[in-house]
């Protein structure tokens, strides 16, 4: 096997948010050549334009900006932070929910950025320029993890246990400093937009809203466009004829699964993910996948 066709069989074995990550680090890199030795910024029109004129002639640059990075720390950081808040959260939920949140934070924190690049003076505001980075979308994350269980814990160096809604205020508080301080305005602003998806998201969920199956229904809808199409023919067979019994779900037993999920959350709230017991975490991660 070739060294190409095992990094394909690797590429397609990736969970999705592997994939993504994989596809962030090759566009950055492909990038980098371009910028190196071409002198060439082969992405320009997928960058995010602070005027809403030139937005409006590039209006896919609302999701793909968040596929592009200004530099390698800026990168490795997102990804980083991108590859841990994605195995918490697809442990819990539906990766499909986890994936509206994610680029819905993208999308929230262009508007944003958008929003006060346009409304706001400039003297107030820098954000000028173009927007480029996963991070509203990473921001999305972590705020939906620390308002749906704030008080679940991770454990930090080996060495000691800190709370989400705690890791949550740190960095929000961060940003929001180095916001007045004139640094990055425009980025932090993105950040603050993601945060606040991931904060209605969460908060909507806990009441039994979920407000990202719009999104989902449309991407999918997006999505099958991309899919070939089957020359199969459809055959309609007559149901009286049928000897085929077909097995129902019976509403009980989904009753108790949610009550099993919502024990376990619970459990995490309350003590942290590492105090589950090796079945519940199979459980967990059986939910995930279906």
């Amino acid at each position: 096997m070739s060294t190409i066709e095992d990094l394909k069989y690797k590429f397609k074995n990736l969970d999705v948010f592997g994939k993504i990550i994989a596809i962030n680090i090759i566009v950055f890199i492909i990038g980098l050549i371009f910028k190196s030795l071409l002198r060439f910024n082969l992405f320009s029109y997928f960058e995010l334009p602070s005027d809403i004129m030139d937005f409006l002639f590039q209006p896919w640059s609302l999701i793909t900006y968040g596929f592009l990075h200004n530099g390698l720390l800026h990168l490795a950081f997102n990804m980083l932070f991108l590859y841990y808040l994605s195995r918490v959260t697809t442990n819990l939920f539906r990766q499909k929910m986890v994936l509206n949140i994610y680029f819905l934070g993208i999308i929230f924190g262009g508007l944003a950025y958008l929003a006060v690049a346009n409304l706001v003076p400039l003297s107030f505001f820098n954000a000028s320029g173009v927007l480029v980075g996963a991070s509203a979308g990473v921001s999305a994350l972590l705020l939906f993890v620390a308002a749906y269980m704030p008080n679940s814990e991770i454990r930090l160096f080996n060495s000691f246990n800190v709370k989400w809604k705690h890791i949550a205020m740190v960095i929000v508080g961060l940003d929001v400093f180095r916001m007045s301080l004139g640094l990055n305005q425009g980025g932090y602003v993105a950040h603050l937009g993601g945060y606040l998806l991931g904060y209605i998201y969460a908060t909507k969920l806990l009441k039994g809203v979920d407000i990202g199956k719009g999104f989902e229904r449309t991407m999918d809808s997006f999505m099958n466009l991309f899919k070939p199409k089957s020359n199969l023919k459809t055959v309609h067979k007559n149901k009286s004829k049928s000897t085929t019994t077909k097995k129902t779900k019976n509403p009980s037993d989904t009753l108790d699964k949610q009550k099993k999920i919502d024990t376990i959350l619970d459990k995490i709230s309350k003590s942290g993910y590492e105090s589950l017991t090796a079945e519940e975490k199979a459980f967990l991660f059986k939910v995930g996948k279906d």
